[in-house]
C-alpha cells in the first residue's frame, strides 16, 4: 500500500461511501475501482482495507487546517 500526501484531490463533493460524511480518504484497489471514507470510517476499515489497496490517498490532515480570519 502506497501513502499519498499531496495537493487536495478530494473535494466537499466527495462523499464516505460508509455514511455519507465528507470523505478525506480515497483507496484506490488492486482489482479496480475506489472506495471513499470519512476519517472515521478509514481508520476503522484500514486493517482490512490494506492488502486490497494498490494507492491510499490520505487527506486527513486537512481537518486540522485553521483557516485564516477574514478581515473586513
Amino acid at each position: 500500500m502506497n501513502l499519498t500526501l499531496e495537493a487536495p484531490l478530494l473535494s466537499t463533493q466527495d462523499r464516505c461511501d460508509r455514511c455519507g460524511a465528507q470523505a478525506y480518504v480515497k483507496v484506490l484497489l488492486e482489482a479496480g475501482g475506489e472506495l471513499m471514507f470519512c476519517a472515521h470510517h478509514a481508520r476503522a476499515h484500514e486493517d482490512a482495507l490494506r492488502p486490497l489497496a494498490a494507492e491510499v490517498i490520505d487527506e486527513t490532515e486537512r481537518l486540522h487546517i485553521k483557516p485564516e480570519p477574514v478581515e473586513d
